[in-house]
């Protein structure tokens, strides 16, 4: 049996987990923490205040963080304790992703860092960087709900990071030069000329498409999340391997 405890326990993501935990015969909810809420009971236990104090008392195998913001601080405590951080929290930045790997190494606990649990989300991201070889200008529009504090989404960052890897190694370049996006009305243009577009309205929950061009065609993948229990079977999946890994795991596409 697997103990799992959850950061951010009484958010839209954070009860949806202990939701799930509860209904898998191989997990077994341990603890659960959150800055609301605290004393009260969630799943069967108390909801703590301090992430420091839920893994002192409860010394869970895995933690799913989802609380908002992320904080490096409660990675590397988990950690340096042996307990592995599947992270669905997003916002991190290159230098915290880089840390993350260096403390799996120095650590040898593992530590998952997931953009989007949904299954499709992630065959996306896949066939993105397939087509991305043959039609190498693109777009992208994410679409989150309006409480969505990041901006890109981690999902719209980790798709202009595949799209820009694969065409480094197909030898292709999109046909539009550098500096094409000093206008801020074409996007977040960070990552090798891939504007990505960001939408917050009530009424979503997760969305992106993806749109390729080429001459005289487009071809367009859309992914739509219209339920938070989309990323259950991703998140059960990362807490099931993370007994057996001991690196730094970076989107769920690396488990499939």
């Amino acid at each position: 049996m697997i103990k799992v405890a959850v950061l951010g326990a009484c958010g839209r993501m954070g009860s949806q987990v202990i939701e799930a935990v509860l209904s898998d015969s191989e997990c077994a909810l341990t603890g659960a923490c959150d800055v609301v809420r605290v004393g009260e009971t969630i799943g069967g236990v108390v909801i703590k205040g301090s992430p420091a104090e839920m893994i002192a008392e409860e010394k869970p195998d895995a933690v799913v963080d989802f609380a908002k913001p992320f904080s490096m601080k409660n990675v590397r405590m988990l950690m340096e304790a042996g307990i592995v951080p599947v992270i669905g929290t997003t916002g991190q930045t290159e230098q915290e992703i880089e840390e993350m790997k260096e403390l799996s190494k120095v650590t040898g606990c593992a530590c998952f860092l997931i953009p989007n649990f949904a299954i499709g989300a992630v065959l996306m991201m896949k066939y993105a960087g397939e087509i991305a070889k043959y039609m190498p200008d693109a777009e992208i529009i994410e679409l989150h709900h309006d409480k969505k504090v990041d901006s890109p989404s981690g999902t719209a960052l980790k798709t202009a990071r595949i799209i820009a890897e694969s065409r480094k190694a197909a030898g292709v370049e999109p046909s539009l030069p550098l500096g094409s996006f000093s206008d801020p009305a074409r996007g977040y243009s960070e990552i090798d000329r891939i504007p990505i577009h960001s939408v917050r309205l009530q009424g979503y929950v997760a969305h992106q498409e993806v749109i390729f061009g080429g001459k005289g065609q487009t071809l367009t993948l859309r992914h739509d999340s219209i339920d938070r229990t989309s990323f259950m079977p991703g998140v059960l999946l990362c807490v099931k391997a993370s007994v057996n890994r001991h690196d730094f795991v970076y989107g769920l596409e690396n488990l499939l």
